[in-house]
């Protein structure tokens, strides 16, 4: 349950007011999020680099509060086929964290992904220190599956990763046969 006004909704990339809200969310966020996040361009701070973002192949979510962009999940990296997976990540703003927004956030992304899009299963990664994402993975039933080591460039270091991923469900992918020849 995640605090009265707030809702989550899919992200609308043929919406113009999507980039400049989600702009203004990561510029606020910038300093709070800096210790999980890899280098940014001044670009990616701003409703161009936001809009060209939104096109990029991932699904993306919103938290918002009214039309003020307070969290967002993505899942990208889909692949489908005999795999049928994607690599999910999010964040919430600075003034929301602690409130269940991040486990509503990743639930419907799972949720979505199984219903949806169809996948089996969802991975994800956290800097090893980055204790109240690797709660909320748990909580949203992800299992760590094992430690990458120097596996992502964030906050000016190659860092290691916890990696987790949430089986969605065993049933086989769709137009494929339930058994071999």
């Amino acid at each position: 349950m995640i605090s009265e006004g707030l809702r989550i909704r899919r992200a609308d990339p043929a919406d113009p007011a999507e980039a400049p809200a989600l702009a203004a969310a990561l510029l606020r966020n910038r300093a709070h999020m800096k210790p999980w996040e890899p280098y940014r361009p001044e670009r990616y701070y701003t409703a161009e680099g936001q809009a060209e973002r939104l096109t990029d192949g991932g699904v993306r979510w919103f938290a918002v509060a009214g039309e003020t962009v307070v969290g967002c999940a993505i899942l990208s990296g889909i692949v489908l086929g005999p795999f049928r997976s994607g690599s999910l990540g999010y964040w919430v703003d600075k003034d929301h964290t602690g409130r269940g927004l991040a486990t509503a956030l990743v639930a419907e992304v799972c949720r979505a992904a199984r219903e949806e899009l169809g996948l089996h299963r969802i991975e994800a990664g956290t800097v090893l220190d980055h204790g109240g994402s690797q709660r909320v993975l748990a909580e949203s039933g992800f299992v760590r599956i094992g430690t990458a080591p120097r596996y992502l460039h964030i906050d000016g270091e190659w860092r290691d990763h916890h990696l987790f991923q949430r089986l969605l469900h065993d049933d086989p992918p769709a137009g494929f046969p339930i058994s071999g020849p």
